[in-house]
């Protein structure tokens, strides 16, 4: 991003913090190899709107599940021995979740009842799952990074169709993490945390991946690109945790805006809703909320 000119910033503002009350600062498995052995109180992730303007969050080390009201009260709506990331809201308005450790979750909001969706490939685990989104059609895209990196660049994509096939469309990836499909089913695009860069997947008309390159190079940081949106006029949103930031790049991937953190650096995914990017920051267990405007 270095040959453009600097983006315009654009200031966070602190929408609410995870009570303290939900906040005990202990040492887990998921930390020990995802946040160099340290205890943490919470690691928020997985952004999404309900239909009621609701936002749920989840958080990985504590298999938690909460919902925060347009107000920005918390509540927990259920606890569970897994590590939930990312989350999405189906046609049928169910919510999906890729958990590291059980795979693609289906999750009722209402009754909080959560149930397998999908547990392996073809009989096999998975490395762990770790961020989706639904396609036009129904087909959910889901990232399987696990520990890979660029030391081991077998991270994978998967599109589990509506009738039930699932579909490997890369396996070459050093750590495949957020994830957005075109409207119109042309492209797939995917944060590559380690390598910090976004990689884009052009799909066939038969469904497969072709002639898959560079979308964008971002820079700086200790980690990398995490969760991603695109709005409505095609802009990508880019979460960039370690680097307290979340980019805004054009459809040809001019960098438009820097949304800086107003708490810590780990900002890992986001949600739109009217005209505003809601963020989680993972270090101080924070939603940011940013006004977007056009560039």
């Amino acid at each position: 991003m270095s040959f453009f000119a600097p983006p315009r910033r654009v200031e966070t503002s602190l929408f609410t913090r995870l009570p303290d009350r939900f906040r005990k600062l202990v040492p887990s498995a998921w930390a020990e190899w995802n946040r160099a052995g340290k205890p943490v109180d919470s690691f928020l992730e997985g952004p999404v709107f309900d239909q009621h303007g609701n936002l749920l969050v989840t958080d990985i080390p504590f298999g938690r599940i909460f919902r925060i009201s347009p107000a920005g009260e918390w509540e927990l709506l259920l606890q569970y021995e897994g590590w939930p990331n990312g989350m999405k809201q189906g046609p049928d308005g169910r919510f999906v979740i890729t958990d590291y450790r059980h795979g693609l979750l289906s999750f009722d909001a209402e009754t909080r009842a959560i149930t397998p969706l999908l547990e392996s490939a073809r009989s096999e685990g998975f490395k762990g799952v770790n961020d989706l989104c639904f396609g036009a059609d129904g087909s959910i895209f889901f990232t399987d990074q696990g520990q890979t990196g660029l030391h081991d660049p077998t991270g994978r994509v998967y599109r589990l169709w509506p009738d039930g096939r699932l579909e490997k469309l890369i396996d070459t990836i050093p750590s495949p993490n957020g994830i957005v499909v075109a409207p119109d089913l042309s492209f797939v695009l995917v944060a590559v945390t380690r390598a910090n860069q976004i990689w884009r997947l052009p799909l066939h008309r038969d469904g497969s991946v072709t002639k898959a390159g560079i979308f964008s190079h971002l820079h700086g940081g200790v980690s990398g690109p995490d969760g991603m949106a695109l709005d409505a006029s095609g802009n990508l949103l880019v979460a960039h945790a370690g680097f307290g930031t979340v980019w805004m790049l054009s459809p040809r991937a001019e960098p438009l805006l820097r949304i800086a953190s107003s708490a810590g650096w780990n900002t890992t995914n986001l949600a739109l809703r009217d005209g505003a990017a809601f963020i989680t920051e993972s270090e101080t267990g924070s939603i940011l909320k940013a006004e977007l405007s056009a560039p």
